[in-house]
């Protein structure tokens, strides 16, 4: 599997927690379609201390793996709200 493209995408979104909506990552996401992973190297700003942890309600939202050779958090579907 390639891996993903050098140049960052100039959409960015805003990662909210499902259950508190507090605010998790800015993130800079390629596609229409649903956030599933969020690669590292494109995330803008990180308001989380323990990565994949929400710093409020302390839900699991993600965990992190390697994607294509490329460190990611792989998101749990319906912990996450993008805007």
């Amino acid at each position: 599997m390639s891996k993903p493209r050098a140049k960052a995408p100039t959409k960015s979104v805003t990662v909210y927690c499902n259950k508190c909506r507090e605010r998790l990552l800015q993130y800079k996401k390629g596609g229409n379609g649903s956030l599933v992973k969020c690669f590292i190297e494109r995330i803008s700003k990180n308001y989380t201390e323990t990565l994949g942890i929400c710093p409020n309600c302390e839900t699991q939202f993600g965990r992190e793996t390697m994607i294509r050779g490329v460190p990611a958090i792989k998101i749990i579907g319906g912990k996450v709200l993008v805007k």
